[in-house]
């Protein structure tokens, strides 16, 4: 049996990981230090340690856990925490990963491991053509999206000087079960959480702003194949739509048969306005395709949070 050490583990990504590798055998190990991760995603039957990926602790325990893939989803995402926030930011973002690396340098003394490290759009910044490929220029408008690149090319340094098998993938604008509706770039979790509770959804900006919108259950499938056979290179993991604000509240008048109150207020700083990236290398690498519609991925959210209501 294979075991994973997922970081963020009771996150939104993170909790749906933990799911699906327990689902296919996996000994699955949270690291976690809740300041935004929930115990209640944490399942009775895997081992949790409540801790910090910057704390020396963390090298110990991947150590002694001797895990065969460390899964690293742990992360400040918060694109207005950043910007009020650098040091912060940079300091969970950036050191946190270096300190998973170097978790990962000194297990290889006993075995190999793979890192799966999940980065984001963010690290393209305002892009120069659509769909952003993987080798569009790197010029973030954010101190989150500086963040989640400057870890990027310490993993590929790592894997240069230390041999450590990796895949980084940077996500388009993941959504689905087990979002919380307070977190930055999860605007369809605002949006399910304003049908549900039959309240105002705010537009920020004229809502012709766009997205690439992927379901949480792609995204886990990418990192199931990623933890059997590392690609070692960095590939986007997105639709390849691109998907404005008022199609997406459309769409959901479309799953809810009825319509939503909206106010619209002014584009926020740091917020790009139109993206989607391309994945055409993920189904190379990978043999990955994204199989949900956004309506799918929707009707699937909304149903089971009207249900949990």
């Amino acid at each position: 049996m294979k075991k994973v050490i997922v970081t963020g583990g009771a996150g939104f990504i993170g909790s749906n990981l933990v799911q699906a590798y327990k689902s296919n055998g996996f000994e699955v190990i949270i690291i976690d230090n809740l300041t935004t991760g929930k115990i209640d995603n944490i399942p009775n039957d895997v081992t949790f340690y409540e801790m910090d990926i910057r704390s020396p602790q963390f090298i110990e325990v991947v150590l002694k856990e001797k895990p065969d893939i460390i899964n690293h989803h742990a992360a400040q995402i918060d694109v207005q925490f950043s910007i009020q926030n650098p040091v912060e930011d940079a300091s969970i973002n950036i050191l946190g990963t270096i300190n998973v690396l170097e978790s990962l340098r000194q297990l290889k003394e006993e075995k190999d491991a793979v890192l799966v490290y999940s980065s984001s759009a963010a690290i393209y910044g305002n892009p120069n053509y659509l769909g952003v490929d993987e080798e569009h220029s790197t010029i973030p408008i954010s101190f989150y999206g500086v963040s989640k690149l400057a870890p990027e090319m310490y993993i590929k340094n790592y894997h240069d000087l230390y041999d450590i098998p990796y895949s980084v993938f940077r996500y388009a604008n993941v959504y689905g079960i087990g979002q919380d509706p307070k977190g930055e770039g999860g605007v369809i979790s605002i949006l399910v959480d304003r049908i549900v509770t039959n309240s105002v959804f705010t537009v920020y900006g004229d809502g012709k702003q766009t997205r690439d919108f992927i379901f949480v259950d792609d995204i886990v499938h990418a990192n199931l194949l990623a933890s059997e056979h590392p690609i070692n290179d960095t590939c986007n993991i997105s639709t390849n739509i691109p998907t404005t604000l008022h199609e997406l509240i459309e769409t959901a008048e479309k799953v809810i048969e009825q319509k939503i109150e909206l106010e619209y207020e002014e584009e926020r700083p740091g917020d790009i306005k139109y993206s989607y990236l391309t994945c055409d290398k993920a189904e190379k690498l990978l043999k990955w395709t994204p199989q949900y519609s956004l309506f799918n991925g929707l009707e699937k959210t909304i149903n089971y949070y009207k249900n949990k209501s």
